[in-house]
C-alpha cells in the first residue's frame, strides 16, 4: 500500500487546515449549495432532522437559503436521500452514493435485524416469517400507490402493521412494539423504503415514508472500496480504527478496502494513518483564521474516533452526552474551543472551555458567527436530539 509515504508525518497543524478545507469550514472553502456540503463530507447525520440543516447552514456561502434548498435537494430533486447507512444509524447522502452504501453497510445490518425481529416475534408467539412477508409486500404496494406515507396511514391501508408483540419479557427494557415500527425500520435498512417529508417544520422529528429510489446492486468489496475512498478524500488521514468505528465494519473488511484503493501510510501523532492514493501532498494552511458553530451530531466533530488533535480531553465531558454524542460545538482555526446553545428567546449563546490560542480575535470571529446562525435560523427553536450538560446549561 504504498511505500513512498510511510514516512510522512501529518501533524496536527496540517491535519486542521485539512478539515478546513475538506469539511467546508473556512470562509473561502464554503460551498453554493447542500449537495456540495453533502458531497464534501460524504453523509450528514440525520438522527436528528435539525442537524442537517444545521450542518449545511454552517457551510452555505449563502446561509439565508438553507431551509429551501435543503428542502428542494431532499423532497423536490431528491438529489439528497435520507436512508439508513452505517451501524443502523439515519444519515443524508447524495443520491449517487445510495447503491453505494446499501451494499457496503446497509445489507450486512438488515440481514441482522430482520434475523433479529423474527426471534422477538417467535419468542414472543406472534406470526411467523410467511405473515410478516405477506405484510411487507402489502405495505410496499400500499406505499406505492400513496407515493408517501406516515406509519398511520399505511395501517390504514395494512391493518396488520398494528399487531403488538411484548419485546422484552422479564427484561428491564421489556414493552409493546408495534410491527410497524419494526418492519419500516427493517425495510428501510434493506433499501426498499426511505425517509419523506417530515409531518411538521425542518425541525419535526416525525416523517413520512417513501419508496425508495431504484438503484442498481453492487458487489460488496467494490462498494466498500468505493465508499472509503470517499470517506478518505473527505476526512484523510484516518486511522484504520476511525475507519471501522465509522463504517461499523469489520477490521477485515477495512483493511481490504484499503488494499483495494491502493491508499497510502502516513504517520499520525496517535499511530499510522491512511490517506487516499493520491492525496499524499502536504496541505497549506487555508490562509485566514475561522470560526464556526456546528450543531449536535455534526459529521465534523464526529467524524474520527480519536479526536484529541482537535479537541481536548479535558473539554469532552460537558461536550458529549453518555451515550458519546457529540452536542454543539464552537470552533476556532480547527479546534473545538467551546459549546453554544439557543434559548428560548432564540438567542445563540456561547462559552469558551479551551481558551488556549483563542483571543479577541477569536472571540469577535465567533460572535459573528453566532449572528449569522441566528440570522438564518430566526425564530425556529432548535433543540438538539440528545442532550448534552453545556447544551442544557446553556440553553436554560
Amino acid at each position: 500500500m504504498g511505500e513512498g509515504a510511510r514516512t510522512r508525518y501529518v501533524g496536527a497543524d496540517e491535519r486542521r487546515s485539512r478539515l478546513a478545507l475538506r469539511q467546508r469550514l473556512a470562509p473561502q472553502a464554503r460551498a453554493r449549495t447542500p449537495e456540495e456540503v453533502a458531497r464534501a463530507l460524504v453523509a450528514l447525520h440525520g438522527s436528528d432532522p435539525a442537524t442537517v440543516y444545521l450542518a449545511v447552514g454552517a457551510r452555505l456561502v449563502d446561509p439565508a437559503a438553507t431551509v429551501a434548498e435543503t428542502e428542494r435537494a431532499l423532497y423536490t430533486d431528491r438529489s439528497l436521500v435520507r436512508m439508513h447507512g452505517m451501524r443502523r444509524t439515519v444519515f443524508v447522502f447524495p443520491s449517487e452514493l445510495t447503491a453505494v452504501v446499501h451494499a457496503s453497510t446497509s445489507l450486512a445490518v438488515a440481514e441482522r435485524e430482520r434475523a433479529g425481529l423474527l426471534q422477538q416475534m417467535a419468542a414472543a408467539g406472534a406470526p411467523d416469517a410467511v405473515w410478516l412477508k405477506a405484510v411487507e409486500e402489502s405495505t410496499l404496494a400500499a406505499l406505492e400507490r400513496r407515493g408517501q406515507a406516515t406509519a398511520v396511514e399505511l395501517a390504514q391501508d395494512e391493518p396488520r402493521l398494528r399487531e403488538r408483540f411484548l419485546y422484552g419479557a422479564g427484561k428491564s427494557y421489556e414493552g409493546l412494539h408495534t410491527v410497524s415500527t419494526r418492519l419500516l425500520t427493517v425495510l428501510g435498512l434493506e433499501g426498499k423504503v426511505v425517509r419523506g417529508r417530515p409531518l411538521g417544520s425542518w425541525t419535526s422529528s416525525q416523517f413520512r415514508w417513501a419508496p425508495a429510489p431504484r438503484h442498481p446492486e453492487l458487489d460488496i468489496a467494490e462498494a466498500q472500496a468505493a465508499l472509503l475512498d470517499r470517506r478518505l478524500t473527505a476526512c484523510g488521514p484516518a486511522t484504520e480504527a476511525d475507519l471501522k468505528w465509522w463504517t461499523g465494519w469489520k477490521v477485515t473488511e477495512v483493511r481490504r478496502a484499503l488494499r483495494a484503493i491502493g491508499a497510502r501510510e502516513v504517520r499520525l501523532e496517535e499511530g499510522t494513518g491512511w490517506v487516499s492514493a493520491g492525496d499524499t501532498d502536504a496541505v497549506t494552511d487555508p490562509g485566514e483564521p475561522w470560526a464556526a458553530l456546528l450543531p449536535a451530531l455534526d459529521p465534523t466533530a464526529m467524524g474520527w474516533q480519536h479526536r484529541d488533535w482537535f479537541l481536548s480531553p479535558e473539554v469532552r465531558p460537558a461536550l458529549f452526552d453518555r451515550s458519546g454524542n457529540v452536542g454543539p460545538t464552537v470552533w476556532w482555526n480547527g479546534r473545538v474551543v467551546g459549546g453554544w446553545a439557543q434559548r428560548p428567546d432564540g438567542r445563540i449563546v456561547w462559552r469558551l472551555l479551551d481558551r488556549a490560542g483563542v483571543g479577541d480575535e477569536a472571540e469577535r470571529a465567533i460572535e459573528a458567527e453566532a449572528g449569522r446562525l441566528r440570522g438564518w435560523v430566526g425564530a425556529t427553536r432548535v433543540t438538539p436530539r440528545f442532550r448534552t450538560p453545556l447544551e442544557r446549561e446553556l440553553s436554560a
